[in-house]
């Protein structure tokens, strides 16, 4: 996926940002909160909660807010009621959009995702509109600088990946949502150090967007991203590195 790995690093340059607001703390907690109600709070059992986790780390949540999250979730506090929404629809030159959100109030969050995408220059669409050109992928990224090709090739193909491509200063190596944790733990136990990881929906094929419809774009999705029920944005969108970077300066 075309420019995948420099847009990965910025939302987690940002991520880390929204940390000392707080903002991202509320998005992973209510996560955490939802993967311990559906699955329990081992999350050795609960591969939803062990990606929950992982996210926490990142942002460098505090031990006493993940504990409170996962205790709401197995009945300990108060008990949440939060649900998965998918939203689908389109931005600026075409590109397919997909929102996943957790809320409690599904009229308020389809509210918010509609009125964003309107004033952003996108629509929202009917469900399953987009939703075929995705599939969901584990992405893991190294800096070519790490490591050569093929002794990263010969790892990874060895632990469970499916392909490893190279994208800019990165080689991503793709998995099935089943190899990840295997794939990333190969990867852990050799030293090698991960730019990022994540279970995300990888986009079959990616839409070429220039100019001022980039820009539009990248604005469409940090504004759908900063809204508080909104967990995740995917889109299939192939935008030049250097557009990337002002955006998420």
């Amino acid at each position: 996926m075309a420019g995948h790995s420099k847009w990965a690093n910025i939302k987690h340059r940002k991520a880390s940002q929204d940390a000392k607001k707080g903002k991202i703390f509320t998005k992973i907690a209510r996560e955490l909160t939802v993967a311990a109600k559906m699955g329990g709070s081992d999350p050795e059992m609960n591969p939803r909660l062990r990606v929950a986790l992982e996210k926490a780390r990142a942002a460098n949540m505090p031990k006493e807010n993940v504990e409170r999250a996962i205790k709401k979730g197995t009945g300990e506090g108060n008990e949440a009621n939060y649900e998965d929404v998918i939203y689908e629809g389109y931005g600026p030159g075409g590109v397919a959009i997909m929102v996943q959100a957790l809320t409690d109030n599904k009229n308020r969050t389809v509210a918010e995702v509609r009125s964003t995408l309107t004033k952003k220059g996108g629509s929202l669409g009917e469900a399953g509109c987009v939703a075929w050109l995705f599939e969901k992928k584990g992405i893991i990224g190294v800096k070519k600088e790490v490591i050569d090709e093929d002794t990263l090739m010969d790892i990874v193909i060895e632990a469970g990946a499916e392909d490893l491509k190279i994208e800019g200063d990165n080689y991503e190596v793709i998995t099935e949502p089943s190899e990840y944790y295997n794939v990333k733990k190969a990867l852990e136990e050799k030293g090698i150090a991960i730019e990022y990881a994540e279970l995300t929906m990888r986009p079959k094929n990616t839409v070429k967007v220039e100019g001022e419809d980039a820009k539009k774009l990248l604005a469409l999705i940090e504004a759908l991203e900063d809204l508080d029920d909104v967990q995740e944005v995917y889109a299939n969108f192939d935008i030049e590195d250097k557009v990337m970077e002002e955006m998420g300066a």
